[in-house]
């Protein structure tokens, strides 16, 4: 089973950029056909926020199309979110997982926070 991890979160102002990393602990991501990024805000659910699989194929939710840019590099066993024009409703916990099937479990995250 592959073990993911989440980095690069931070505070970053209004009209920012980050780019948050997701990296194979354990296992090979290329193991995983579609790979996504959520996010958790506090007092909502946990949505769905862009995801890519093997081919380079993508989805993006409404709120990160235009503005996010997911990618996986299968060579480095990573993925990451490139996030520009952060808005304060971004702010959130962000969380790497399988897409497309039921998660067992979710990793710690990596906490964002779009703030003058």
């Amino acid at each position: 089973q592959v073990q993911l991890v989440e980095s690069g979160g931070g505070l970053v102002q209004p009209g920012g950029s980050l780019i948050l990393s997701c990296a194979a602990a354990s296992g090979n991501i290329r193991s995983i056909n579609a790979l996504g990024w959520w996010s958790q805000a506090p007092g909502h659910w946990r949505e769905l926020v862009a995801a890519v699989d093997n081919g380079g194929s993508t989805l993006y939710s409404d709120i990160a199309r235009g503005r996010f840019t997911i990618s996986r590099d299968n060579a480095k066993n990573t993925m990451t979110l490139q996030m520009n024009s952060l808005k304060p409703e971004d702010t959130a916990v962000y969380y790497c997982n399988e897409y497309g099937k039921p998660a067992d479990s979710w990793g710690q995250g990596t906490q964002v926070t779009v703030s003058s």
